[in-house]
């Protein structure tokens, strides 16, 4: 989808006043928040069979849960036959989106990138390497035959990441979205067993939602780095600079930038959205991390897109809440 940045004239519903929020807001009593408890994890999913098991099972939990809470939560909700999939394939998303923090050179990023390409190939020839998030991820693949291409596609684009530059242009981050959040989505639709053209449109849009929030959200972690990844041809069409992200500032300029990029995920979410009357209702378990998209999004428009404002870093308690309700409802 061609994106439109000349001027907000291209999204007229997007006045800062009225961010689109489709659907009704639930707003809850705080009392009602005690009642709501996630799941403790030993009856989300079933005893393994073995202690190696148990081990890789554990382990992946432990690292969504901490790298990828907002999935960790969506996992929890998934039908119980597939929470352990879920997090299997959430556990290997992460550990591939952490390699670009965790080396210091690029040549050492690319070793475990090839690291992740033999191990899916050992994984479809039935040989996982023994490490917990192979053998989990091993165990999901034989469980729903889950496609290869997918898999290959997220470690592919990861890769590309590696070289550490600012995106050059909006449709750029859209299209490393697509590759990496969207190519998650139709796994997960595969760990469903759903198989619709509609529900693909849906994650195509849901994923690349989901990147340019990422992308936003992780801005003040990036600028104290003195890294900034935002769209270069956003930055230059409201004159402003790498510096003045790595500064912090909170100039109008700085937050013409987050509002334009934020609408952009916003057509998204309502272009998923479009699709919902042709979505099988089984579908919906995998497209819950909208809730956690919109959350973010009416939070930074409430402070005037200022992306670093203190109140974007704190967690929302009543997303879990927010969450169960609309998995309740069976809708995103």
């Amino acid at each position: 989808m061609a994106a439109c940045i000349c001027s907000r004239s291209g999204f007229p519903a997007f006045r800062r006043s009225s961010f689109p929020c489709h659907g009704k807001v639930f707003s809850p009593s705080v009392h009602l928040v005690p009642r709501f408890t996630v799941p403790e994890c030993s009856t989300v999913f079933r005893e393994s069979s073995s202690g190696q098991s148990q081990h890789s099972e554990k382990y992946c939990l432990d690292l969504v849960r901490v790298r990828d809470y907002e999935g960790f939560i969506c996992s929890l909700l998934m039908p119980v036959a597939l929470r352990r999939s879920s997090i299997a394939l959430r556990a290997f998303n992460v550990e591939l989106a952490q390699v670009k923090d965790a080396v210091s050179q690029k040549t050492i990023g690319l070793m475990r990138m090839q690291f992740w390409k033999n191990a899916v190939e050992e994984i479809f020839r039935d040989e996982p390497p023994h490490q917990p998030v192979t053998a989990e991820l091993w165990r999901a693949v034989k469980k729903h035959s889950l496609t290869k291409r997918w898999l290959l596609r997220i470690i592919k684009e990861r890769e590309k990441d590696l070289d550490d530059r600012a995106y050059r242009s909006l449709p750029e981050l859209e299209s490393y979205s697509e590759n990496t959040q969207s190519s998650l989505l139709y796994l997960l639709l595969e760990s469903l067993g759903v198989k619709d053209v509609h529900a693909d449109h849906a994650a195509s849009h849901i994923g690349k939602a989901q990147g340019i929030v990422t992308c936003l959200r992780a801005t003040p972690y990036h600028s104290r780095r003195r890294r900034v990844y935002l769209p270069m041809d956003i930055c230059m069409l409201h004159g402003v600079s790498q510096e003045d992200f790595i500064r912090g500032s909170g100039e109008q300029k700085v937050r013409d930038v987050v509002f334009d990029i934020a609408s952009q995920a916003h057509v998204h979410l309502h272009h998923a959205r479009s699709f919902s009357k042709n979505v099988p209702l089984n579908a919906s378990p995998a497209f819950l991390q909208t809730v956690a998209l919109e959350d973010y999004l009416e939070r930074v428009r409430r402070v005037d897109f200022d992306v670093f404002h203190p109140s974007l870093q704190k967690r929302n308690p009543l997303l879990p809440l927010q969450l169960y309700i609309k998995s309740w409802k069976r809708t995103y």
